[in-house]
């Protein structure tokens, strides 16, 4: 009786063993505990790649003590060498890639070459002089109007634009992973539609421009809210429910806004109802980014550490919670940071569109689908981009140009460009 041929071909059957995900062949099985005992520090087999004065293994499951890693470093030759040497800190390079660290670099370029732009030109060398001067004892060899220009019209308003881009694409980015769809953006769940509420309502009954601003945040929470409320009590699919909930709602305070408008009187309010609406920095203060900053970073933080596992939201709710992951409690948290980011933004630029949409698939397209990688460039990217584009709307033109305006000028042919290119699925 001819012997059964085994699955590798009648060579017989090897052993597998399967190392954190990683399956391998011609070894015996291993197992953690015999894995650490059999670990000699920096060097020979085993080695462990450090991570801080901490240390982390090469899968970084199992810290290392502190005192071990202090002790193998100072004993060891190959430790001994790493310690000179400064190879145990950190590796940012793995932390952000080349071309993470160019995003950064480019925003910080727009950065230093908005200042020039304006109505009151500013040269290169004297705002040289101007920022050193508050950090070096120069002498003052410039009017004070360059110091009231740089540093309380300009400097605000270019902080605001940075802030507001960077939260609209990280909320963009999020939503888009969340709801594995490219057409969504911030407001998909009606958080623009509150906010612009809040904002109509206290420019109607005459509220100065910290109500107006914390009118709009609260709306914008408010009628997320709702849609995710609405959307647990709509028995269809969870995803679905919360898109169509966020539909209505918006739906909804859009009919309120209007309302407000038609009601409103032609010659003072509906004017400001209108400006507003179509969203400009012009009269952002100091005050106005320390408030929205504060809401900006407690819902970019989580979103940020949570990255990891939005790349596990994007791959489907079954497949998520296959792999350990709680989909109802991380989905419900990566709503609460985006809005809360949304909102704020919203709150004291009015309503940009397109950030929150293209800036993502530019993203995209640079860094891959990772998000380990797309959040950072998400937010350095939206920084870059919204600035550029308010420098665009203060000298175009003798009057200034509503950002709104043109992000939709901007952002609406590009997508038709990428909806043209793209052949394949948009992750």
């Amino acid at each position: 009786m001819e012997p059964a041929k085994t699955p590798e071909g009648g060579k017989g059957r090897q052993e597998h063993r399967w190392s954190f995900g990683k399956r391998e062949t011609g070894t015996p099985m291993v197992l953690p505990e015999e894995r650490d005992r059999n670990t000699d520090g920096v060097s020979g087999r085993g080695r462990q790649e450090h991570d801080g004065v901490s240390g982390r293994d090469e899968d970084g499951l199992k810290p290392i003590r502190t005192e071990r890693f202090l002790q193998t470093m100072q004993t060891s030759e190959t430790g001994r060498k790493k310690w000179a040497s400064g190879r145990w800190l950190p590796n940012w390079g793995q932390m952000f890639g080349r071309k993470e660290v160019i995003l950064l670099l480019s925003l910080l370029v727009s950065f230093f070459l908005s200042f020039p732009l304006g109505r009151y030109g500013i040269s290169p060398w004297l705002l040289l002089k101007v920022l050193a001067a508050k950090v070096f004892p120069l002498r003052h060899t410039w009017p004070a109007t360059v110091d009231t220009v740089v540093f309380e019209v300009r400097l605000p308003r270019i902080l605001a634009a940075m802030a507001v881009g960077a939260a609209l694409s990280a909320s963009g980015a999020a939503y888009q992973g969340m709801f594995k769809n490219p057409l969504v953006s911030p407001d998909i769940l009606g958080a623009s539609a509150g906010a612009a509420f809040g904002a109509a309502l206290a420019i109607y009954y005459s509220w100065n421009i910290t109500g107006i601003e914390v009118s709009a945040f609260l709306f914008g929470l408010m009628a997320v809210l709702l849609a995710y409320y609405l959307s647990r009590k709509i028995r269809h699919d969870p995803m679905l429910a919360l898109v169509l909930a966020g539909i209505l709602i918006g739906t909804l305070f859009t009919s309120f806004t209007s309302l407000i408008k038609y009601l409103a009187d032609p010659y003072d309010k509906l004017p400001a109802i209108t400006f507003w609406l179509m969203g400009s920095l012009a009269a952002v203060t100091p005050k106005d980014i320390a408030t929205a900053a504060v809401p900006m970073f407690i819902g970019g933080l989580p979103l940020y550490l949570l990255r990891w596992r939005i790349n596990v939201l994007s791959l489907g709710d079954e497949e998520a919670q296959a792999l350990g992951l709680e989909t109802g409690r991380l989905r419900l948290v990566v709503i609460l940071c985006s809005t809360l980011m949304t909102a704020a933004a919203v709150s004291i630029s009015g309503l940009v569109g397109w950030v929150g949409l293209i800036v993502p698939h530019l993203a995209r397209m640079i860094v891959g689908p990772n998000y380990k990688v797309l959040l950072p460039a998400s937010l350095f990217l939206g920084g870059a981009y919204l600035l550029l584009v308010d420098d665009l709307a203060r000298t175009a033109a003798s009057v200034e140009i509503p950002l709104g305006i043109l992000t939709s000028l901007i952002g609406a042919p590009f997508f038709i460009y990428l909806l043209l290119r793209s052949k394949r699925g948009w992750g």
